[in-house]
């Protein structure tokens, strides 16, 4: 039986204090050495929550029946003696903080379900969101929900088809549109051009077909019936009037404020419009032409507390049609020029690197499976209707798509009846395994 010197530091001593020197054995069992660390530091108080931290090895020794031996644990391990719970700071959606505990010896997933529900608990929500009317005129679309909408005679809506290239007018007291279970609702709105359009995502079998609705008035009728539908429910939902009211504060925050020129000049030289929009916009309008939008915005926001301004900009941000999308240029199989994959909370879009067009879309309801080749660092898809898929990673480990795809995949399988519950060994095995799913 080997025996040995082994150093502890202990975080309660402070940072300025030597480490702790045990005399131990390599048969050992963790729960002893603690014991001879509360009994040397000769400090009375509760140590229930501390537990040694391996610094070499990132780990926790929280199996206090294990000896040294069975840890692998020799003369030259640094070991922590210290809390499993310390406090972290949160910073929430809408710019304020709270100060917490939070236990940093649990997996990463059970510290976060832990946080989430202790916030359910105490009134505080927070909202995770990884995110259309154009409407497809085509046959054979599987009908989950036919709605009638009974609006005023003066009611115009414009049925747009971008791949039929055809535009449908319909005008009337009683309009009977079909929207499918699943297809994606997003506003495509700028309020100062006078465009309110409804963009619409619909699932088919070889990706998603884009189809849009342009509204001449009742817009915001016309898009919370949209977004109802597409989740499954009727116009009698009680949610009904709360998403037309969403729908309207979100346009108000489009409409430039009245008076608003009246009260700063338009064209203020202490403003460098090139640091506040993005380069594309540098090249296609003037300085001059950029400060007055500037000062138009800053009306809209200028009496709002610091905190009301920046939930405004969260909010104008997550109603934006690209918002929750992630990024990674990749080389598809057989393709001999670089493309962008977008990444989306159900589905993957292929984008053209060169002109930013939707090649394709692949929903994650269509996929039969996907695995990662290691070696070669490629990720290979299969969806339903023969349809395979494989691309390298150029700008991000494909481990980071493959833990993308798995997460969201994860979380399409929670229901509103089980919230409380997750599956954490499905949870790792989409998201960390390395064979086929």
């Amino acid at each position: 039986m080997a025996a040995w010197d082994l150093s502890v530091t202990v975080e309660d001593l402070g940072s300025d204090a030597p480490p702790v020197t045990l005399s131990v054995a390599s048969e050992l069992h963790v729960g002893g050495v603690i014991l001879q660390l509360v009994e040397k530091t000769q400090i009375k108080r509760d140590w229930s929550d501390h537990a040694l931290w391996w610094e070499q090895k990132q780990r926790w020794l929280l199996r206090t029946a294990w000896t040294l031996e069975k840890y692998g644990i020799h003369a030259d391990a640094r070991l922590m003696f210290m809390p499993q719970h310390k406090p972290l700071k949160l910073g929430l959606p809408n710019g304020t903080s709270l100060r917490l505990r939070g236990c940093f010896s649990s997996s990463v997933f059970q510290t976060v379900m832990g946080i989430c529900r202790m916030l359910s608990e105490s009134k505080h929500f927070l909202f995770i969101s990884f995110r259309s009317f154009y409407f497809h005129l085509s046959s054979g679309l599987v009908v989950d929900r036919i709605f009638k909408m009974s609006w005023k005679s003066d009611s115009l809506a414009s049925f747009l088809c971008p791949s039929h290239k055809c535009l449908i007018s319909v005008l009337g007291v009683g309009l009977i549109f079909i929207v499918h279970t699943g297809c994606e609702v997003a506003p495509d709105v700028n309020v100062t051009a006078q465009k309110f359009l409804i963009r619409l995502l619909i699932p088919a079998p070889e990706g998603m077909n884009e189809v849009y609705l342009r509204c001449e008035n009742q817009y915001a009728q016309w898009m919370a019936a949209c977004r109802l539908a597409s989740k499954g429910k009727t116009l009698a939902d009680s949610s009904f009037q709360n998403e037309i009211q969403s729908i309207r504060s979100f346009l108000a925050m489009q409409k430039t404020s009245s008076g608003s020129h009246g009260n700063a000049p338009t064209n203020d030289e202490s403003i460098n419009p090139h640091s506040l929009v993005s380069p594309r916009y540098h090249k296609k309008y003037k300085a001059k032409q950029l400060t007055p939008r500037i000062l138009d915005a800053y009306q809209n926001v200028a009496q709002l507390s610091l905190t009301d301004a920046l939930m405004r900009f969260l909010q104008i941000w997550q109603a934006l049609p690209d918002f929750g999308l992630s990024y990674v240029v990749v080389r598809f199989k057989g393709s001999r020029k670089d493309e962008v994959l977008g990444i989306a909370p159900n589905r993957l879009i292929r984008i053209d690197l060169a002109v930013g067009d939707v090649v394709k879309t692949w929903r994650y309801n269509n996929m039969k499976q996907w695995n990662v080749n290691w070696d070669i660092r490629q990720v290979a898809i299969e969806f339903e209707g023969n349809i395979n898929i494989a691309f390298g990673c150029l700008t991000a480990d494909c481990k980071i798509v493959h833990e993308f795809i798995g997460g969201y995949i994860f979380m399409s399988t929670r229901s509103r009846a089980k919230s409380d519950t997750l599956n954490e060994e499905l949870f790792y095995k989409l998201t960390g395994g390395h064979e086929a799913l």
